[in-house]
C-alpha cells in the first residue's frame, strides 16, 4: 500500500480527521461541527486525491467557518433549488427548463423542500435517493440528482450553505427503464388518418412527421422565436393550417381571437394541456386507428418512431442526429449553421417519400420552416 494512504491514528473528539474512502478513490477530510437536532453528529467534508489537498482545503473551510457563513438560518432546499432554476438556466432551451422544474416539483420539493439547506445531511440525500429509486428508472434518477446538487452549488456559489452534501452522495439503480419502441410503417399511415380533423390529429401528424419532443410540442404556440428550424412536408403544413382556421373559428365563434403567442394545442380553457391529457387523447386515437394495446403506447414514441422510420428509409444516422437534436446540437448551430438547412430538409423530403402520394399526402415535398427549440 502507498505509504500516503496508510491509515492514519483515529482522530479525537472534535479534531479533524482524513481518511482514505475506497468507493470515491479519494481521500475525505471532515471537520466536525458538532450535533444535529436529531442527535447526529455534523460533519463538513472536503475531498481530494491527495491529503496534502485535503489538509489544503480543510484549512479553507474552517477559515470560513470561523469569519460565519452567510448562510440564511431558514434557507430551504425548495429556495434554493428555485434560485437555481431562476438564475441558473439562462440560455437553456425551454424544454430543458420545463423537465427540471417537473422533477424539481415532482420529486424535491414534497420530500425535501421545507428542510434548511444548512441542516441537510449526506445521509438525508442519501435515504431520499433510496425512496425514489423505487419509483424512476436510473437515467432519470441520476438527472433528478444532478437538479439537487446543481441548486446547492449555485447556493454556495452566493454564500447561502458552506457546503454541498450531494457532493459526497452515489446515486443508486432506479428502477428498470420502459423499453421504447417504434411505429411500424402501416401503424404510422393508419394513426395519420385517424380522428382528423381533431388538434390530437394535428398533434400526432406534426410529432411524427417532425420529430418533435412532447416537452416542445404541448407549450408550442403559434409564433414562437426559436435558435433553430425545422423543415415541415406539405401535409403538415396542410393539417396545422387547417387545425389553425378551426382554431380561430370556434374562438370568434365566443367572441375571442387568436393571438400569436396562443398555444397550438391548448386545453379548452386555453391553458396548457397536462401530459396526462395528451396522453390519454392519444391513446384514444390509437384506439381508433385499430393499433392493438394503445395504453401501451407515449406520445414520445411518436418521435421514437420518427428516427426508426428515417432510418429505414435510408437516412444517414448523422443527419437524423442532427435533426433531431442529439449531441450538441448548440454547437452545430453555431459552428455549422450553412449545413443544418439541407439536413432539416432532407428529414421533410424523405418523410414525403416515407408518406408520399401513394397514400394521399399529396403536394411538393416541404413547405413552411417550423420553428422549434431543441437544446
Amino acid at each position: 500500500m502507498d505509504s500516503e494512504r496508510k491509515p492514519a491514528r483515529k482522530a479525537a473528539n472534535g479534531e479533524d480527521s482524513i481518511y482514505w474512502d475506497k468507493s470515491k478513490n479519494r481521500y475525505v477530510g471532515a471537520v466536525s461541527l458538532g450535533y444535529t437536532a436529531a442527535g447526529r453528529r455534523n460533519r463538513a467534508k472536503v475531498t481530494g486525491s491527495t491529503k496534502t489537498e485535503v489538509r489544503r482545503k480543510l484549512r479553507k473551510l474552517k477559515k470560513e467557518l470561523e469569519q460565519g457563513s452567510k448562510t440564511l438560518a431558514n434557507y430551504t432546499v425548495a429556495q434554493a433549488v428555485e434560485d437555481w432554476l431562476a438564475q441558473g438556466l439562462r440560455g437553456r432551451a425551454d424544454g430543458s427548463v420545463y423537465t427540471y422544474r417537473s422533477l424539481a416539483r415532482t420529486h424535491i420539493t414534497p420530500e425535501l423542500g421545507r428542510t434548511k439547506l444548512k441542516s441537510l445531511e449526506a445521509d438525508d440525500v442519501d435515504a431520499w435517493l433510496d425512496g425514489r429509486a423505487e419509483l424512476i428508472a436510473t437515467a432519470s434518477l441520476k438527472l433528478l440528482f444532478s437538479v439537487l446538487r446543481r441548486s446547492i452549488a449555485h447556493a454556495q456559489r452566493r454564500g447561502r450553505v458552506v457546503r454541498n452534501v450531494a457532493d459526497y452522495v452515489v446515486v443508486p439503480e432506479g428502477r428498470l427503464g420502459r423499453l421504447s419502441k417504434s411505429l411500424s410503417l402501416s401503424q404510422a399511415e393508419s394513426i395519420l388518418r385517424a380522428e382528423e380533423g381533431t388538434w390530437i390529429h394535428a398533434y400526432v401528424v406534426l410529432a411524427l412527421l417532425v420529430g418533435t419532443r412532447p416537452e416542445e410540442t404541448r407549450p408550442l404556440t403559434w409564433h414562437h422565436k426559436s435558435r433553430r428550424s425545422l423543415a415541415m412536408p406539405r401535409y403538415v403544413d396542410t393539417v396545422m393550417k387547417a387545425h389553425r382556421y378551426q382554431q380561430q373559428a370556434a374562438l370568434e365563434e365566443s367572441g375571442r381571437s387568436l393571438f400569436p403567442e396562443g398555444l397550438v394545442f391548448p386545453h379548452p380553457s386555453g391553458t396548457l394541456r397536462t401530459a396526462q391529457d395528451v396522453r390519454r387523447n392519444f391513446r384514444g386515437l390509437l384506439k381508433e386507428a385499430g393499433l392493438p394495446n394503445s395504453e401501451s403506447w407515449t406520445t414520445r414514441e411518436l418521435r421514437t418512431s420518427f428516427v426508426s422510420l428515417l432510418s429505414d428509409h435510408g437516412l444517414r444516422i448523422e443527419d437524423i442526429a442532427r435533426l433531431v437534436g442529439h449531441s450538441g446540437s448548440s454547437t452545430t448551430e453555431r459552428v455549422y449553421r450553412k449545413q443544418l438547412r439541407p439536413v432539416s430538409e432532407a428529414g421533410a423530403e424523405a418523410m414525403y417519400e416515407i408518406f408520399g402520394n401513394d397514400n394521399g399526402l399529396s403536394g411538393p415535398r416541404r413547405a413552411a420552416w417550423l420553428p422549434v427549440w431543441l437544446p
